[in-house]
């Protein structure tokens, strides 16, 4: 069962379900304390169904991506929430969604959780629920190794850096006062950094530390990073704090035993989870 069907369910029979969940509350003492905002059902469901229902495109490697295209789905944000409904006691079931509808899916009930990298922003916090992150990134530049001229975003200052036109770190360049050479995205903007026909590009370090992993990186090295961090999570619908709490208890777990820090060193060769 699907959380739209839950919720068409819920919609037929508001009361019957509201002295259902009363009384389930009052019963399961060994349900995990939860409390949500007054009539927030969203663990509750979850737990009725035994399913969490995840929203994820399926096509962001790699964070949720299908192993040579067709294979099984895979990914870090895979595997962090499949640990979770794991230690929630559920299953899990996945719904691939294109980036552009993936919100509006959450939003009309067609899962519970969006599990695709989601940056927390002061926007999308007026919108949804937010779980604690889950990763954490900074910023950096990336030059060839033996180039010790830049090390901080100031002596960017007259160099020449390969951007994407449309990323926040091309403004970020610009701001720095580097010269910018327009490129389509990473794998062209790091390849004019070997050539040696750039000085730097500016990315997320997750981009580079999942390069360093598919590719021989020998030849770059990161020359400083931003104070500012990103930090992503698990969005929800608004107001599905009760099921937001489950999932930062759990997450709270694999963390204190390590299994976060597993699957960040599996795909990209370092902790990010924190």
């Amino acid at each position: 069962m699907t959380r739209f069907t839950r919720m068409l369910s819920l919609s037929a029979a508001a009361t019957a379900v509201a002295l259902a969940a009363a009384g389930c509350s009052a019963a399961d003492d060994d349900a995990p304390a939860t409390p949500g905002a007054e009539g927030d059902t969203s663990w509750s469901d979850v737990q009725e169904a035994g399913v969490l229902v995840v929203g994820t495109e399926g096509t962001y490697r790699p964070f949720s991506f299908h192993e040579d295209g067709s294979g099984d789905l895979v990914g870090y944000d895979v595997e962090v929430i499949e640990a979770v409904a794991e230690e929630l006691g559920v299953d899990i079931e996945f719904e691939e969604t294109q980036w552009d509808a993936i919100f509006a899916g959450l939003e009309a009930g067609r899962f519970d959780v969006v599990a695709n990298q989601v940056s927390i922003t002061p926007e999308r916090e007026e919108a949804y629920t937010f779980t604690e992150p889950y990763t954490v990134s900074n910023g950096v530049i990336v030059v060839r190794a033996d180039d010790d001229s830049i090390d901080s975003f100031a002596s960017l200052d007259g160099k020449v850096t390969a951007q994407s036109l449309t990323s926040n770190w091309h403004a970020l360049a610009e701001e720095s006062g580097a010269q910018i050479e327009a490129v389509e995205g990473w794998a062209q903007a790091v390849a004019l950094v070997e050539q040696e026909r750039v000085d730097a590009t500016i990315n997320d370090e997750l981009t580079f530390l999942d390069y360093a992993q598919t590719a021989d990186a020998s030849g770059l090295k990161v020359a400083a990073e931003t104070e500012e961090q990103s930090f992503s999570a698990f969005a929800l619908a608004d107001g599905s704090d009760a099921l937001a709490r489950a999932i930062d208890e759990a997450l709270a777990t694999l963390a204190e035993d390590g299994t976060l820090a597993e699957i960040s060193v599996k795909y990209f060769g370092a902790d990010v989870s924190r």
